[in-house]
């Protein structure tokens, strides 16, 4: 029988559930989106003999995930009309990407997953949680460290903190110097951006950060997950030192449409 396509909807959702609550980490953002951010998330189903093959998640007319069998990837690619996207597949998938979109740049990410009981906290130096207050340095130590992501400025900080995102630092002589956040939800926690600013690295922030992000975590749930560029082996030691053990890898490319 011959793969179909179909939007996730309400009729569709509870096949949806079964099928990536089998394996949360494998379908995160498509969880996480779906429950937190449905009026900018478009899901869409590959189906075949009543199975869930494959599944698109295009979320904020940018970021495109896919999930499946290399054959389900071919036809969701089709369902991707973004002339610029941030592109999270499996490597099997790669080829199918590579045939509409131009890569302006390709990284081979990886999750690492923890599970409750397996951590193993290094909180050396003071973390303190941050506040609106913070919300200059915030944006500035962000912008510092992930320009590729756009400019962050203090209200879209203030912002994310309105909408439950946790902030961590740590502060020298009152400065932020560090920083690390997450968004806790019961299902499983990603740990998002984790930053030491320059001139400051080296010192541990970056393993205390993470180590209280998931003491909160895991009060609330089993599982916590962060993703990394396999060419940071720094970020790597520290993940892998408080617990963080790589779960699989994908492919990352920011590209422009070519056809």
């Amino acid at each position: 029988m011959p793969v179909k396509l179909v939007p996730l909807d309400s009729s569709w959702e509870p096949f949806f559930w079964d099928h990536v609550l089998q394996d949360v980490p494998e379908h995160y953002f498509f969880i996480f989106d779906w429950k937190l951010n449905k009026d900018k998330t478009r899901i869409f189903l590959a189906l075949q003999n009543e199975e869930i093959v494959g599944l698109l998640l295009l979320y904020d007319q940018r970021i495109v995930q896919i999930r499946g069998r290399p054959e389900a990837a071919e036809l969701l690619m089709r369902k991707v009309d973004l002339e610029k996207a941030e592109i999270n597949v499996l490597k099997e998938h790669e080829s199918a990407v590579l045939k509409k979109y131009k890569s302006v740049t390709k990284h081979e990410m990886i999750l690492m997953t923890l599970k409750r009981g397996k951590e193993h906290l290094h909180i050396k130096h003071p973390v303190t949680k941050l506040t609106p207050m913070d919300a200059p340095e915030i944006a500035s130590l962000l912008n510092e460290g992930f320009p590729e992501f756009g400019e962050f400025t203090p209200d879209g900080v203030i912002e994310r903190i309105k909408d439950n995102v946790l902030f961590l630092g740590v502060k020298e002589s009152g400065k932020l110097v560090a920083l690390g956040n997450t968004r806790i939800l019961d299902i499983g926690s990603n740990i998002g951006m984790v930053d030491t600013r320059e001139g400051h690295r080296g010192k541990g922030y970056a393993t205390s950060i993470v180590s209280a992000l998931l003491k909160e975590i895991l009060r609330e749930s089993r599982l916590a997950l962060i993703h990394v560029l396999s060419d940071n082996p720094s970020a790597i030691h520290v993940y892998t030192k408080v617990g963080f053990k790589p779960y699989k890898a994908y492919s990352f490319i920011r590209g422009e449409r070519v056809t």
